[in-house]
């Protein structure tokens, strides 16, 4: 058998020394729950707003600061968890009048596909697309989460910070009722902070 020449050998080095320095690029967290909050509001009868919001949820995403397409993105929201700091209303809200939670107890959210841009302040700005589950019916949406930081926790973990702000049409999701008292516009505010993973590139998961 020939030995290989020292190019050749080098060059066989150098292609497998790639294959993990790709994979390092990508980082997996876990949302902190303790630092996740999820709002949401409505207009009532056209005369204010009523807001609310999600008091139980979990996720975890993972970034690749290279490479946006391959940021991921898995929430899993409690439905019966909403508060709107009125008992008699939330109640009504479980209800199948609206989200209907014993039949459909978890809102989904599962990213297909992610772009990334600069904003002008020099941030990151995700546009991440994927099916959003709500009342059981699941839609395709692309929502603009922002990276606000990174930086160590009080623990000395590893975190970054995002936001999203966006709307969705409550009707699109099935949840027709009583359109001349609830609007059917509703704005979502999502703010969260993810814990570094060790062993981190993978894909994320959340439990259902």
């Amino acid at each position: 058998m020939k030995s290989r020449t020292p190019s050749r050998i080098l060059a066989l080095l150098t292609s497998i020394l790639a294959i993990p320095a790709l994979s390092l690029a990508a980082e997996t967290y876990a949302v902190d729950p303790s630092h996740l909050s999820i709002v949401f509001s409505c207009s009532h009868s056209s005369l204010s707003y009523t807001y609310g919001m999600f008091r139980k949820a979990q996720g975890s995403y993972l970034i690749d600061k290279t490479n946006p397409a391959n940021c991921r993105f898995r929430f899993s929201v409690d439905a019966s968890s909403l508060d709107t700091n009125q008992a008699e209303r939330d109640q009504h809200l479980r209800s199948p009048d609206f989200f209907n939670v014993q039949l459909f107890p978890a809102i989904a959210f599962d990213s297909t596909a992610c772009t990334g841009a600069n904003t002008q302040q020099g941030g990151i700005m995700y546009q991440v697309t994927g099916n959003l589950t709500i009342h059981g019916v699941t839609r395709q949406v692309t929502i603009p989460v922002q990276l606000l930081g990174e930086g160590k926790g009080v623990a000395g973990d590893q975190r970054t910070g995002l936001f999203a702000n966006f709307e969705l049409k409550r009707t699109e999701f099935g949840m027709n009722n009583l359109l001349n008292l609830v609007g059917d516009a509703v704005g979502v505010t999502v703010s969260f902070e993810g814990i570094l993973q060790q062993g981190n590139a993978g894909t994320p998961t959340a439990t259902r």
